[in-house]
């Protein structure tokens, strides 16, 4: 029973969502349902977003990364690789940092490629980005003013927690293909 209630609040769920779907999520895997709500989220966020996912070679959703520390820290969160309306592989993202730091707080990253070498270069497996880099914090209309820094537009999308942050750092990409 509780298993038939699942199902359908999934299905629920899905079929709300499709008219802003990215891709089709497999009902029976819980992590794709949570990729497809944080994309949902952040399209209700900035529906100008939708540029993004539209135009992009593909994108990375990573829908719930862990991040907290107090002088050292780090983050952690696994994700898809989503190109088309398909799932071309999985992804994990590790954040070491060190300064001023205290907290902890969670949030959806996204990640868009804007061509196909920018997502090769992702997949090959060897991504990092360093302190320099930047993500927009997503509020309604944040999309209009961002842009691609050397072939990837970042977002985050905070979803609890509370850190105060004056830390350098970076963070590092895996990717394993769907077999």
């Amino acid at each position: 029973m509780q298993h038939l209630l699942k199902t359908l609040v999934a299905l629920f769920v899905v079929a709300l969502a499709a008219p802003v779907q990215a891709f089709d999520p497999d009902i029976n895997d819980p992590f794709q349902l949570d990729v497809q709500k944080a994309i949902i989220a952040i399209k209700k966020a900035d529906p100008g977003i939708e540029a993004f996912f539209e135009n992009a070679a593909g994108y990375a959703v990573f829908p719930s990364v862990g991040k907290g520390g107090f002088v050292i820290g780090g983050a952690y969160g696994k994700g898809l690789v989503i190109v088309g309306e398909k799932i071309e592989g999985y992804t994990s993202m590790t954040q070491a940092t060190i300064g001023l730091q205290a907290g902890g707080q969670k949030y959806a990253q996204f990640i868009f490629f804007k061509d196909d070498v920018a997502l090769g270069h992702f997949k090959r497996g060897n991504f990092e980005l360093g302190a320099q880099a930047s993500a927009v914090l997503v509020t309604k209309g944040a999309s209009a003013d961002a842009s691609y820094d050397k072939g990837v537009a970042i977002f985050t999308q905070p979803a609890g927690g509370l850190m105060f942050e004056g830390s350098v750092g970076g963070q590092r990409y895996k990717y394993k293909p769907k077999e």
